[in-house]
């Protein structure tokens, strides 16, 4: 049974460009996959916490010497990664704060970035097999050809991020440009739209004798 894991961010709830786009995704996807499972990891109700000095503590800690509260305070991490190890296909799906992610997702970043399980102790990515696509919503233009393109910080840092733990399958929507909605300029389901092309290429079955999505 394929499983899609869908990471949202956004605060603004059903205001938010990227919660829609996640949506649209979600309806796509298991139209395409009707034997497939989705969970949704929403980080404004899942209780994250910052690394801290006893998080820290446990990480480098070798498992087998782990104390009762070492394994309380990475039990998050623990359920975050094996959702992360359990799916086929990631989905993030985030606005853009100040150029880059928001705080919540740095913080599930640093869960699920883990040593020995998620990334080889020699440095190398562990999450193989796996696919991503992250949906993009930003004020701001930074597709090719924007003049502020060089700012296109979060797009750099995910991918990196998603390439260290050995997913390079990476493909990114980036549905720029969306303040418009909010200032009335264009309808938000015209805006949508625009993405809808993108969002079915994304989530299709491959033909048989493809690779495997």
């Amino acid at each position: 049974m394929p499983q899609l894991l869908v990471v949202e961010t956004s605060p603004r709830g059903d205001h938010s460009i990227s919660r829609d786009l996640s949506r649209r995704f979600i309806a796509e996807w298991r139209a395409a996959h009707t034997d497939g499972r989705v969970v949704i990891r929403d980080l404004m109700e899942t209780d994250l916490s910052f690394t801290s000095a006893p998080w820290l503590r446990a990480y480098f800690t070798p498992p087998e010497h782990h104390t009762a509260d070492m394994k309380d305070v990475l039990r998050l991490s623990d359920d975050l990664v094996a959702e992360l190890l359990a799916t086929d296909h990631l989905v993030i799906a985030t606005p853009v704060y100040n150029f880059n992610v928001p705080a919540a997702l740095k913080a599930w970043i640093d869960h699920i970035v883990r040593k020995g399980l998620t990334l080889g102790m020699d440095g190398k990515g562990l999450v193989a097999g796996k696919k991503a696509t992250v949906l993009l919503a930003s004020g701001g233009v930074y597709t090719e050809g924007s003049p502020i393109r060089d700012r296109d910080i979060a797009t750099q840092y995910l991918r990196l991020i998603l390439n260290v733990i050995g997913i390079t399958d990476v493909t990114f929507i980036a549905a720029g440009g969306a303040k418009a909605v909010d200032m009335g300029e264009i309808g938000r389901e015209d805006f949508l739209d625009k993405f809808q092309d993108e969002i079915a290429a994304r989530t299709a079955k491959p033909a048989a004798g493809s690779a495997a999505a």
